[in-house]
Formats: C-alpha cells, sequence, structure tokens
C-alpha cells in the first residue's frame, strides 16, 4: 500500500510575482485585487514564522509563533504596509463588516 498523498495534484496557485516584489520581499506570491487596489500576497511557512507573533487585521486575535498564515500588502506600499492575516480571514475579508465596538448593554441594531 502507498502512503496517502497530501499535496493536490494540480499546480499550486502562487506563483512568482513579476514585478520583481518577489525578489524584494523573498519567496512566491500572487496579485489580487481588493478595495479597489492591487494586493501582493505571499504565503508564510510556520517554519519561517518561529519565534514571532503577529496581531490578523482580520479577526484582531495573535497569530502564535509557527503558525502558516499570509503576508499581503498594497502593490505600491513599502515594508511598513505589510499585514499578516490567518489564510482563512484572508479569504474571508470580503464578507467580513467593520467592527463596531459597542458596550454590553447596547443594541445590536
Amino acid at each position: 500500500m502507498s502512503p496517502r498523498r497530501n499535496r493536490p495534484k494540480g499546480g499550486d496557485s502562487f506563483s512568482p510575482l513579476s514585478d520583481g516584489s518577489a525578489d524584494r520581499y523573498g519567496g512566491f506570491g500572487r496579485t489580487e485585487s481588493w478595495q479597489g487596489e492591487e494586493w501582493s500576497v505571499r504565503p508564510v511557512a510556520g517554519a519561517s514564522a518561529a519565534g514571532k507573533r503577529y496581531r490578523c487585521p482580520g479577526c484582531d486575535q495573535e497569530i502564535p509563533s509557527g503558525v502558516p498564515h499570509v503576508v499581503a500588502w498594497p502593490e505600491h506600499g513599502g515594508i511598513e504596509d505589510r499585514r499578516h492575516w490567518h489564510k482563512a480571514c484572508w479569504n474571508a475579508k470580503d464578507r467580513r463588516t467593520s467592527r463596531m465596538q459597542r458596550s454590553r448593554n447596547a443594541p445590536k441594531y
């Protein structure tokens, strides 16, 4: 019996960025449109995130050290514009509403 294959047979949806930012930020990535802007998106393996913690802007929760996630930044932004997202949060970014802080007794309408 052969071992189970955990990876999909098709190619990866990530490809080298064509504008040279792959060399600048390292690794493979893709470009996506969001909020009328082009964003560079790059996966980060858990091993390369060892020792670092980030806060996901999608859910406002911490991304623990060693957890695979996604780094996204505007095409025309710099290093300071990079944000680390959970993969699920990045994929659900269009379905999320803006975060409103309410008191416990406030109505939800």
